[in-house]
């Protein structure tokens, strides 16, 4: 067999990984028409009652009808669950009760207007993220959307229909649906409907009538959803078929999609998000992966705070539907596109159209950012994207910050001083130099003010340095050039020394402002890998799982500021809380995110106005805590840079925390072997030093009954005797479990199997066990066509001997040794009717086979447990099993289950 044609080990388990997520993951359908009004809520409840006449358990969790009563009445005989009533602002909202929902946990639950925004204070922010939780929880959901509500077609509806829709679901939702069924009518019914009042009340139905309904939007709503609809078809059959090949089908592997991806430009400009939901609905169309960056230049670095919210909610934005962010710095934004572009790979860039340039830039033209990319990167295909005016916009603040709580350093700092100290040094400057005169070369006297030009360059920025190198050529023409206290040239020689001095001046200003630039930005980089670095060095040398979390919420407090804890499972895998919270510190905002592995809290989509930020501590095993942070800046949280740092801090602490656990399961498994070790040769120790000089006490007590002495004599003996058989019992006992111990945990227990006759066996082990039975009566039900067994006669005879003389020593007659052979096993059962096993053992019944362990504590019958111990080794080194339980009709019974193969047929011998 070719070796390139066996299947990848590592490709088939993500296979059957992900078909057994989807498996207990539940299903979404999703009604999709182009508009409000064609019938989606209708055909979703008539598909439910057909489902609820069928048997299957459908409720409804909310259903909008619009006061149309055709709807209405498709919710008779269907569950409805009730919704939950929310206080905002002196109003009682009714919202969709998500916590009911799970713990109902319907087959089928409806939850129509996907795209719907839930009250603040909610779990969720939009109603799709509640679905993705009851899905989570294999909950079948049925939902209905519109195509006005697609986050990437959001800026498209806007143009056609000039009505700004403010309620979007990710592309990603309508993706990843089990099933999309396309609710659609023509047009023309459409505006019947409309006009009949089947769509809105009256007065709705006239003014949608004049403005969104009217003929063409419908046109151009009516194609959108059916070629979305057929996007959606087309990956279906994509997915089949790559199913139905698969590595080695006869059609071959499946062809692979080498089109590049696609990264989209940000910008600061309110067009930024319509660049994005483009660059979405394309990678989606060319079914291809994307990337979304943002190039902070120098110049841009000086944004204000609300332009720069506005970028950090553009790549919020972006991941929603799909993209991998990145904030990127540089002097030149083209550049630093293309070199992105070819490290990840991507074919295509998404830009925004230039807006035309206005005012004194007219005079002063710079080419558009694509000119500059087809010209640093030849390569590359590149589309522009129109502005949309009537797209949703985005909001400006961070998640669940308000601008009141933003802290003084995010705030933009004022730029006056910079010019002020940039005219403060040039005056003195031109001090520093005036009694120079006479004494200096006018040569000189310029790279005096050269060098304060390089000064204000340094700690002030380009600006403040263009301003001091103008002001300086002034002040060395006016005070230093003859004549001298004028602005006029004598020799035409010095115009070409202002023009040099002016040039380098802001040449130096330029570069030294740059150098500042990089220096702030390899400071920031290296303080995100010095702090990496340390918290992996001080994790490598934690022992104890306390340790890990004070070390990681010292790291993590260190790097973001303001307060963390790193909170740690116990041993029933439930979390920690602390004792003395943090004040805004939220338990079941912590306890929800560990048991769904999800953050939640600020800056994220579930519970977004929490002030804390709650990340789950994911190992590669499971989930071992959760990592809480109420960041100094929580605008931080939203940069791409600062979040991956974050989940980087948090992934390192979870590893640890896995290692540390890890290390003591190892030292608690090397004690037990060690200890098992050790008690199994002291035990044998015991054993062979005991068994000799018992064996020569037990021959001199027998050989004292037979002499002629009296009867107080001859009973002293026989109690000698007695005594000494226990003892000698119990040594062999300890012998035989030392052996069996050693040899399980060895891999040598050597068994001598062999085609037994059942029947022969248990009369052997009845015999064998009599002296312990005493009078008491032993009945046997064997059937008369057992068959022969391949077992090792001596042990399992003495697993019956063992459990005879358990069944003696606690139990009542009559004692009944039964034996049945179903099909591949054989079971041998030990039953008397005494008491039965004690109450405080049910639940628990498989104890008695550990060593030393005895049904009652406090017993009178001798023994010290090793008997049914012995019993459960030899049958574990047979491949079987050993239970007990107590009897239907009393007493206590305890069945051995061997497996067992058919028999050799008998060979005759001709005689």
């Amino acid at each position: 067999m070719n070796d390139d044609a066996r299947p990848d080990p590592d490709v088939l388990l993500a296979q059957w990984r992900a078909e057994e997520a989807r498996a207990r993951r539940g299903r979404l359908r999703i009604y999709f028409g182009a508009s409000a009004g064609v019938g989606k809520t209708w055909a979703m409840l008539s598909a439910a009652q057909r489902e609820r006449t069928s048997g299957r358990d459908v409720m409804v969790g909310v259903v909008e009808t619009h006061g149309r009563s055709e709807t209405a009445a498709l919710l008779s005989g269907l569950d409805v669950l009730p919704m939950r009533s929310v206080n905002h602002r002196g109003r009682t909202l009714a919202e969709f009760d998500l916590d009911a929902a799970l713990a109902r946990k319907p087959a089928v639950l409806l939850v129509d207007e996907l795209a719907h925004t839930n009250a603040p204070g909610s779990r969720h922010a939009k109603r799709w993220q509640d679905v993705e939780e009851l899905l989570a929880a294999g909950i079948d959901v049925w939902s209905a959307l519109n195509v006005q509500h697609l986050e990437s077609l959001n800026g498209t509806v806007g143009a056609i229909t000039g009505v700004r829709v403010h309620e979007t679901v990710p592309d990603s939702v309508l993706d990843e649906a089990d099933e999309v069924v396309l609710v659609d009518v023509t047009p023309d019914e459409l505006t019947a409907r409309l006009a009949a009042g089947k769509v809105y009340v009256p007065h709705q139905a006239e003014r949608a009538a004049q403005n969104f309904f009217r003929k063409g939007n419908l046109i151009a709503l009516r194609e959108i959803a059916l070629r979305r609809t057929a996007e959606h078809v087309e990956d279906d059959v994509r997915n089949w078929r790559i199913e139905q090949s698969g590595p080695l089908g006869d059609a071959g592997p499946p062809a692979w999609n080498t089109s590049g991806a696609i990264l989209a430009c940000v910008g600061p400009d309110e067009g930024a998000a319509q660049t994005v939901r483009t660059a979405a609905r394309l990678a989606g169309q060319l079914n291809v992966r994307w990337h979304a960056a943002y190039v902070e230049t120098p110049r841009l670095q000086r944004l204000d705070a609300t332009q720069r919210d506005r970028v950090l909610a553009v790549l919020k934005l972006a991941e929603g539907l799909g993209a991998e962010t990145a904030v990127l710095t540089g002097e030149d934004i083209a550049a630093a596109l293309a070199a992105q572009a070819q490290r990840l790979n991507c074919a295509t860039l998404v830009v925004g159209r230039a807006t035309p340039a206005t005012g004194w830039a007219r005079w002063w033209p710079v080419p558009p950012l694509a000119r500059r990319l087809a010209r640093d990167a030849p390569g590359l295909d590149i589309v522009e994207v129109a502005r949309a005016e009537s797209s949703r916009r985005l909001s400006n603040g961070p998640v669940g910050v308000r601008r009141a709580d933003s802290p003084m350093e995010d705030r933009p700092r004022a730029r006056w001083p910079g010019y002020a100290w940039a005219v403060a040094i040039s005056i003195a400057v031109t001090l520093l130099a005036a009694p120079l005169v006479g004494v200096l070369e006018l040569a000189n006297i310029v790279m005096v003010f050269l060098l304060g030009v390089v000064g204000v360059a340094m700690r002030f920025g380009r600006g403040p340095a263009a301003l001091s190198a103008l002001l300086n050529v002034a002040a060395f023409d006016f005070f230093f050039v003859p004549p001298r206290l004028s602005f006029a040239v004598g020799d035409i020689q010095f115009v070409l020394t202002f023009a040099v001095m002016l040039a380098v001046g802001l040449l130096v200003g330029q570069l030294t402002a740059g150098l500042r630039f990089a220096a702030s930005v390899s400071a920031s980089r290296e303080r995100r890998a010095q702090s990496l670095f340390e918290l992996t060095r001080e994790l490598s040398a934690a022992l104890e799982s306390s340790q890990v979390a004070e070390i990681g919420a010292a790291a993590v407090q260190g790097h973001f500021g303001g307060r963390a804890l790193v909170l740690l499972t116990d041993a029933n895998d439930r979390l920690v809380m602390p004792q003395d919270a943090a004040s805004g510190f939220d338990a079941s905002v912590a306890d929800w995110a560990f048991r769904h592995g999800q953050p939640a809290g600020l800056s994220t989509a579930t519970l977004a106005a929490q002030p804390w930020h709650y990340v789950p501590l994911k190992a590669p095993m499971r989930v071992r805590g959760v990592l809480a942070l109420e960041p100094a800046q929580p605008r931080w949280l939203l940069i791409p840079e600062q979040a991956q740092q974050l989940d980087t801090l948090a992934r390192q602490i979870a590893i640890a925390l896995e290692r540390v656990h890890y290390v003591e399961v190892a030292q608690q498994a090397v004690v037990e072997i060690e200890s098992e070790r050790l008690r199994n040769a002291l035990l044998g120790a015991i054993s062979h030093d005991v068994r000799t000089p018992l064996t020569a006490l037990i021959a001199l007590a027998e050989s004292l009954q037979t002499l002629p002495e009296g009867g107080e004599q001859r009973e002293a003996a026989r109690a000698i005797v007695s005594q000494a058989h226990q003892l000698h019992a119990l040594v062999s006992n300890l012998l035989d479990m030392a052996r069996l111990e050693s040899g399980i945990g060895g891999g040598a227990v050597n068994l001598r199997r062999d085609w037994q006759s059942v029947e022969e066996v248990v009369g052997s082990a009845i015999r064998a066990a009599r002296p312990a039975l005493g009078d008491l009566a032993v009945r046997t039900d064997l059937p008369a066509d057992l068959p022969l067994v391949e077992f090792d006669a001596v042990l399992i005879e003495r697993v019956l001997v063992n459990l005879l003389e358990n069944a003696a020593k606690y139990g009542a007659p009559p004692i009944v040794v039964s034996a049945r052979a179903p099909e591949g096993t054989l079971e041998l059962s030990v039953r008397d009717h005494g008491p039965g096993l004690p109450a405080s053992l049910k639940g628990r019944e498989q104890t008695l086979f550990d060593k030393f362990t005895r049904g009652q504590a406090e017993s009178a019958t001798p023994g010290v447990g090793l008997g049914l111990a012995i019993c459960k080794a030899v049958v574990s080194a047979h491949g079987g099993q050993i239970e007990a339980a107590n009897a239907e009709a009393g007493g206590a019974e305890f069945t051995v289950t061997l497996p067992r193969r058919t028999p050799p047929e008998p060979v005759e011998i001709p005689l």
